[in-house]
């Protein structure tokens, strides 16, 4: 099945910072990797789960921006990542009400407040550490800023690569999908959960996020069904149609020889499927049922 965006008050509490073991933890994994920009950059931004924004370890409070509009442009410029956007296309994606006129206006408002929040040292026409212009076109400087979600994304292409090694690394994807499950705090920039410009890259990294919970739940499997479970729980608690953590679920449950509580899942996503698509579970997933309900299940099944 097809993830859905799940609808979550965009006004629930902003969750905490990421511990500095884990930012740390990060850093080890991809100390490699070109171009990673450690969790000791300049600029260290959190958007899932919700949007904070550290400068030199210190965070930045919600009045340095001034603005509303501000922080619009500079989440925006952080979901563009290192792409370029003209100063026309980043209004009309931001403010598409506006006049010509006021719309411009208030992009240079906007982006001179920006400018500001994040280098209040800076000489008026100095130039800019994180926004980059390009005639009319801006992007951000990615090389000074460790941001989430881009740290998240790498870890996960990481443990896919350790994985597609000869022999696998499997100890080494394990520690990567662990580590970016764990920065994975939720959904991206909730405070823009109704905003166009933001839903593709949300829903994107929650594709992602589902996948890489998944192969860690079946990597774990023999070693840690527990730990499984709980991580079925977690995608399922985002998506209940998600098949693929059903099975992942009944077969930890059989790893734990709880066959009725194995059972019990794959019935709960039947009554979910029926409910929400009036469809049956998919047939691998009913032929892992059948499995386990006649005793058949070897523990090897996918």
């Amino acid at each position: 099945m097809t993830a859905k965006l799940s609808k979550k008050d965009p006004s629930l509490p902003i969750p905490a910072p990421l511990p500095v073991g884990l930012l740390q933890r990060a850093d080890i994994l991809l100390a490699k990797h070109p171009g990673y920009a450690s969790s000791t950059a300049t600029l260290r931004v959190q958007t899932l789960g919700g949007f904070r924004v550290w400068y030199n370890n210190s965070e930045l409070m919600a009045n340095v921006w001034g603005r509303e509009k501000a922080i619009h442009l500079f989440q925006f410029l952080l979901t563009l990542r290192r792409q370029y956007a003209h100063k026309e296309q980043i209004i009309d994606r931001l403010w598409p009400d506006l006049e010509i006129d006021k719309g411009d206006r208030d992009f240079k408002v906007a982006l001179n407040a920006v400018n500001k929040a994040l280098e209040p040292k800076r000489e008026a026409w100095g130039e800019s550490s994180f926004v980059q212009r390009h005639d009319l076109a801006y992007s951000l400087n990615m090389r000074n800023i460790w941001l989430d979600g881009e740290v998240f994304e790498l870890l996960v292409e990481e443990a896919n690569s350790a994985l597609l090694q000869r022999p696998p690394d499997e100890q080494r994807a394990i520690d990567l999908f662990d580590t970016a499950v764990h920065i994975y705090k939720g959904e991206y920039l909730p405070e823009r959960l109704y905003e166009d410009w933001s839903s593709a890259e949300r829903e994107r990294l929650q594709l992602l996020a589902f996948g890489a919970m998944i192969r860690l739940g079946e990597l774990l499997l023999s070693r840690e069904p527990l730990e499984t479970i709980r991580l079925t729980q977690r995608v399922l608690a985002y998506d209940s149609v998600w098949e693929d953590a059903y099975r992942l679920q009944m077969r930890a449950y059989m790893a734990q020889g709880n066959r009725p509580l194995a059972l019990r899942t794959y019935e709960q996503c039947e009554d979910v499927l029926e409910k929400e698509f009036g469809v049956p579970p998919l047939p691998e997933t009913h032929d892992l049922y059948q499995q386990i309900r006649q005793g058949k299940y070897v523990g090897n099944g996918a």
